[in-house]
This record gives structure tokens, C-alpha cells and sequence, in this order.
């Protein structure tokens, strides 16, 4: 019985979800963001960022994500927020760790999952990519009160 039981607990699938980190870029008043080359939202809006690999910290997948993007080198200033809502993704259940980040070098330039890079008035948004308006108004909310976490 107890090998049984084995076996059937080693074959067992588990749904997971998915896990990805997002950089908060904030230079005078304006947001960093990149335009989706691919879909989900091909053409729209979003915070630079993208899934962890296997193996890889979320602080250094931020790091790189914003990097292949955007051109741009960081160091991680602050958490932001950690945002999970089984539909927040429609390519499935998705949590995203948010940072805020600062610039430490690169040229701006669009590259990798972006089409197109700029910094937006954080007053004036254009349409966003999944709940990334969400992210952007509590980061702002918590920078501006300094209630984020120093990292």
C-alpha cells in the first residue's frame, strides 16, 4: 500500500503559477515604459519586465528584463508591491514582483519583447497592458508617502 501510495504522489501534477518581475522607472516626473512587440497586448503599453528563469532571484530577473528592453542599467531602490490576481494575465495565472528601480547607465533603446521605449508624464498614461495602471498608481501612492520598503 505505502508503494502505491508513492508512486501516485511521484506522478501527481501541480497547476503553478507563473512568476515574473516588473521595473518601476520614475525620472521627473515620468514613467519608463515599453511598448509590446508580442501578444498578450501587441502594441499597447507596459512597465518594462518579464518571466523568471529557472534558477534566477526575481532581483536579478528585473535587472535583466529592464536591460534587454530598454537598454538601461539599474539597481534595485525599492519594492513596490507584489501583485497576484489569477487574471491579471491572459496567458494564465501570473504573479509579478514590482520594483522600483534606479538608472546606473545604459542608452535608452528599445530591444528584446519591446518595439518601441519612452518615458510618459505620470500624469498623462496611455492605455496600459495588464494591470500594470494598477501598479503604477499604488507604486506612485507608496513613493510619493515613502511607505515603500528600502531594499
Amino acid at each position: 500500500m505505502f508503494y502505491i501510495d508513492i508512486l501516485f504522489l511521484s506522478s501527481m501534477k501541480y497547476k503553478n503559477p507563473s512568476i515574473t518581475a516588473d521595473g518601476i522607472l520614475i525620472k521627473n516626473q515620468q514613467i519608463l515604459l515599453i511598448q509590446r512587440k508580442s501578444q498578450p497586448f501587441k502594441g499597447k503599453w507596459a512597465l518594462p519586465g518579464g518571466f523568471v528563469e529557472y534558477g534566477e532571484k526575481t532581483e536579478d530577473t528585473v535587472i535583466r528584463e529592464v536591460l534587454e528592453e530598454t537598454g538601461l542599467k539599474t539597481k534595485i531602490n525599492q519594492l513596490a508591491g507584489v501583485y497576484s490576481d489569477p487574471g491579471r494575465d491572459p496567458r494564465g495565472h501570473t504573479i509579478t514582483i514590482a520594483y522600483i528601480l534606479d538608472i546606473i547607465g545604459g542608452e535608452l533603446v528599445a530591444g528584446d519583447d519591446a518595439s518601441n521605449v519612452n518615458f510618459f508624464n505620470v500624469n498623462k498614461l496611455p492605455n496600459l497592458s495588464f494591470d500594470h495602471s494598477k501598479i503604477i498608481n499604488e507604486a506612485l501612492q507608496g513613493f510619493y508617502r515613502g511607505v515603500l520598503s528600502k531594499m
